[in-house]
């Protein structure tokens, strides 16, 4: 349970907040598309604290779900840790429980429970939002691909990919309003 409780909390950071502040820019939350995530500081503060901020997202996943992993606990444990982070940082505590959508923190916690999936996920979203030119849509088809490719390499953890999946694609509901009306930004 501590470290459900210790996910949650680190996700409840949300690195753009701090990539931003550290640079002198203002808060992403309150401008382009409101939301404190890689796509929204890469159109409005430009690849380099867009790295950042995905780079921190993804890694603060990292060492509570590699404590339970490292711990051997069951599978779906481990992934409640992770869900734990993404709910964190989706309805972060620091924040007012107005948070991102949770797709970096989403690859951190897959790297380490099944790194196979969660690298084929990442070139599968970077083709996506090179090609497509929209982060959501990336996001979107990497979120529904997650748990097939995990069926195939890693049946004992699709359930856990599944959920992270949906908790993915729920936080991208406005989103797909967006894209069905053709009025998504573009990266």
């Amino acid at each position: 349970m501590m470290l459900i409780v210790l996910g949650y909390l680190s996700g409840s950071w949300l690195a753009a907040l701090s990539v931003c502040r550290l640079a002198g820019v203002a808060d992403p939350r309150y401008h382009g598309s409101c939301n404190p995530g890689f796509s929204n500081v890469l159109r409005l503060y430009g690849p380099r604290l867009a790295a950042a901020t995905l780079l921190l997202d993804a890694l603060k996943a990292v060492p509570v779900v590699l404590a339970a992993k490292l711990l051997a606990l069951p599978i779906w444990l481990q992934g409640a840790v992770g869900l734990a982070v993404l709910l964190g940082h989706s309805y972060p505590l620091w924040h007012g429980f107005r948070g991102g959508k949770a797709v970096a923190s989403a690859f951190g916690v897959l790297l380490v429970l099944v790194p196979s999936v969660a690298l084929l996920s990442a070139v599968c979203w970077a083709l996506l939002a090179w090609r497509l030119r929209t982060a959501a849509a990336a996001s979107l088809v990497s979120a529904l691909i997650a748990p097939l490719v995990c069926f195939w390499l890693a049946p004992a953890y699709v359930g856990v990919v599944g959920g992270l999946s949906v908790l993915v694609l729920a936080r991208h509901w406005l989103n797909i309003r967006r894209l069905r009306r053709g009025e998504e930004p573009n990266l």
